[in-house]
């Protein structure tokens, strides 16, 4: 009972009430738990330093806002890829994509909205149905009620389970309004908590109330990193959970439903602090061999590069890494022979290779800046 308790419906199944944030008891701080906490602070204090040394974060950042669309999309069951959202990028409606390719540039669009918005207002209520509603505008779970919350019951368990047979039920509508109106009471309280430790309690909580008919899940990995940014954890967005979450799927739900069914906080904070420790060890490693591919490739334009707006082009790559001739030649404001010399030169030094698919409309990738942010975005039927 110390997280909620579970209240017999008389539909004939049992709904999941929470009760407010943060645990009571309070969370019991022993030794592993202090442990991870310190390696997570330490971790995530780094990878917010490195970010300084880049030269230009915000093109780091808007390739990491779209590999975690492109992740936290699929454990949703999209099937898009980051190679098909960069594409998607260049030729719009032109070409043909997965069909769920919209829903992966909705919470691009939605994570970039919430980024801005949490500068000049709290995270709250309101801004997580303004949210919410731009993930689902015009894709799939659009009839469900964008940007509101629910007004009946719903469950999460196997494709076309019942209440009675699913694994959890969250609470009824007029209890989940309830809960929500603590839940905003816990996210403004200004009592002192460990910034990670609200990161991780929030999280949970959101996916046990499962406030909409649908992006639940979504929304609950977007609140991880606007709180993150919110209290000054992260200067810039550059942790994403998603990734680990995929990767531990199993035990993920399994510490979910132990706060649920146990009151098991503790064992849901350690896997947390595990996630945000591994994850910012990736993200610096990666951001070192950014800087380091970013350093040697100058070095190779300034040396073998005649054109003067060789370093341009590679700056655009770094935010536009698959790029068409056409592109280059209107963004670096170039004339179109320019900019397929420059592209050759480029594909002749190994920075850029064709990966055209199609006889028209060429394609160009930045193949080893991809190979850097790709990992865990494919999926094992994608070209």
């Amino acid at each position: 009972m110390r997280a909620g308790i579970y209240i017999s419906q008389p539909q004939g199944y049992k709904a999941f009430i929470p009760k407010p944030l943060p645990p009571n008891p309070p969370l019991s701080m022993d030794e592993e738990l202090i442990d991870l906490l310190s390696n997570a602070d330490r971790a995530i204090g780094r990878l917010d330093g490195i970010t300084d040394t880049l030269l230009n974060p915000d093109l780091f950042i808007a390739m990491y806002v779209r590999k975690e669309a492109v992740i936290s999309s699929q454990i949703e069951g999209t099937q898009s890829s980051l190679i098909d959202v960069l594409e998607y990028e260049v030729f719009g409606g032109k070409q043909k994509f997965p069909s769920d390719i919209g829903e992966v540039v909705n919470y691009v669009d939605a994570m970039n909205y919430g980024l801005q918005r949490v500068k000049s207002l709290p995270l709250s209520l309101r801004l997580i149905k303004e949210i919410h509603s731009r993930l689902l505008a015009g894709v799939r779970g659009q009839e469900r009620r964008p940007g509101e919350f629910r007004s009946s019951q719903n469950w999460i368990g196997p494709s076309g389970c019942a209440p009675k047979t699913a694994e959890f039920v969250p609470p009824p509508p007029q209890e989940m309004i309830k809960a929500m109106g603590e839940f905003e009471k816990f996210l403004h309280d200004e009592s002192p908590m460990p910034a990670l430790i609200t990161c991780g309690l929030a999280h949970c909580q959101f996916e046990t109330i499962h406030p909409f008919l649908d992006g639940n899940g979504r929304i609950g990995r977007l609140l991880i990193t606007f709180l993150l940014c919110q209290k000054e954890v992260l200067t810039r967005p550059l942790l994403y959970l998603s990734h680990y979450f995929k990767q531990h799927r199993s035990q993920y739900y399994d510490c979910l439903m132990s706060v649920r069914d146990e009151g098991d906080w503790e064992g849901w904070i350690k896997f947390f602090l595990k996630g945000v420790w591994e994850v910012s060890k990736e993200a610096i490693e990666t951001s070192r061999d950014i800087l380091f591919l970013k350093s040697e490739h100058t070095r190779l334009i300034q040396e073998q590069v005649r054109i003067r707006k060789g370093i341009d082009l590679l700056e655009l790559l770094f935010r536009y890494p698959i790029i068409s001739i056409s592109e280059v030649k209107n963004r670096l404001q170039i004339a179109f022979g320019t900019a397929n010399r420059l592209i050759n030169d480029f594909v002749r030094l190994g920075i850029l290779k064709d990966i055209t698919v199609r006889k028209r409309n060429r394609l160009f990738g930045y193949a080893k800046y991809l190979d850097l942010l790709r990992s865990g975005t494919d999926l094992p039927t994608q070209r």
